[in-house]
């Protein structure tokens, strides 16, 4: 039998991934960080967009935003704890992102959170992005942000960091 098509990167017969796997995470991002430093995770999280994630950078090269949309909705279907809607738009695919999962969870186990660990998602989604001609700006962060992915234009101002708050 053959699996269904799948807008993520692995096939998973579980309709909903373990939170358990954010402390994981989290912990890696801080043993990177403590040993190698803030560049290290930086590129960490640059190749894991850009490795781990090829096949969905290829195809939101072929489908666009409408393939970036699709990704999203997914992604966040899986994700236990989201509260995120993906908002389309000819220009862009806005996420709205309400309750971030893994720093609800994190929190929730009174765990502490690596305070750059709201950075990752734009250092990977912008390398996922690059390939497919497109770009991602987030703004807030710590458990509620916007990310938007637009397509690619030489007077795209580029990411603030400083746009993307520490978790805490």
């Amino acid at each position: 039998m053959t699996p269904p098509a799948t807008p993520l990167p692995y096939m998973d017969t579980k309709p909903h991934g373990h939170a358990d796997f954010y402390f994981a995470i989290n912990a890696t991002f801080r043993f990177i960080l403590k040993r190698f430093g803030i560049d290290a995770l930086r590129r960490y999280w640059q190749d894991m967009g850009a490795g781990y994630h090829k096949p969905v950078s290829e195809r939101w090269l072929q489908g666009g935003l409408p393939a970036v949309a699709a990704h999203w909705r997914a992604f966040f279907a899986a994700e236990p704890g989201a509260e995120v809607e993906v908002i389309t738009a000819p220009d862009e695919v806005r996420l709205e992102v309400r309750t971030c999962p893994m720093i609800k969870h994190l929190r929730d186990h009174q765990r502490e959170i690596v305070s750059c660990l709201c950075q990752h998602c734009y250092y990977v989604s912008e390398a996922m992005a690059a390939p497919a001609g497109l770009t991602v700006r987030i703004s807030g962060g710590n458990g509620a942000c916007t990310q938007r992915f637009l397509r690619k234009t030489a007077n795209e101002p580029g990411q603030k960091l400083d746009d993307i708050k520490e978790a805490a």
